[in-house]
């Protein structure tokens, strides 16, 4: 089995799509890893557009490969925002807690939080989690929600993820743990 986790990363975004706007949820879901991660990755970056079909289908090229799939973007009440659907779509089980867990980490920031739709859910034996578009609302969800990430790729047979514990610690029932993580 390999040790090294591999992250597919998509954001979602008609205008950094077609090059109109720079992407900057992608580059900062990365820099986080890079930062809460002990463990090696790989990243595999893309950005689709808000389109379901796009979307659905990068999440299926990106199941093939890697442990770990996040995206960032299409997630609000506007009509164009349809990443969830996407995402469901593709998906073998939802997970709503992790959802759950993101709105309300989200709300202890903002009170438009309520009108975030992210989604958990698992697709062979990869698990996606759709984060929000702002960098800076990534970093407040990755920082918490990220703590049962490992444990659940564990579960899915994929590598052994460490973590920062100045970042994030990851949790696992003592029965998940290696001998010298106790």
């Amino acid at each position: 089995m390999s040790e090294v986790l591999n992250v597919g990363i998509i954001t979602v975004s008609d205008r950094a799509s077609r090059g109109e706007y720079e992407d900057l949820s992608g580059p900062a879901i990365e820099a986080w890893l890079s930062t809460a991660l002990v463990s090696p990755f790989t990243a595999n970056v893309r950005i689709v557009p808000d389109e379901r079909d796009e979307i659905a289908q990068a999440l299926i090229d990106m199941c093939e490969d890697c442990h770990l799939v996040l995206t960032t973007g299409g997630t609000g009440p506007a009509r164009r925002d349809v990443t969830p659907e996407a995402t469901l779509d593709v998906a073998d089980k939802e997970l709503p807690g992790f959802g759950e867990k993101m709105r309300m980490i989200s709300l202890q920031y903002v009170p438009t939080a309520i009108l975030s739709r992210q989604v958990g859910a698992i697709r062979g034996q990869s698990l996606i989690v759709n984060l929000p578009g702002q960098p800076k609302a990534i970093g407040e969800i990755l920082d918490e929600l990220f703590a049962s990430i490992p444990y659940c790729i564990q579960l899915l047979e994929g590598p052994y993820v460490e973590t920062n514990p100045e970042v994030v610690e990851a949790f696992r029932p003592k029965s998940a743990r290696r001998k010298n993580d106790d």
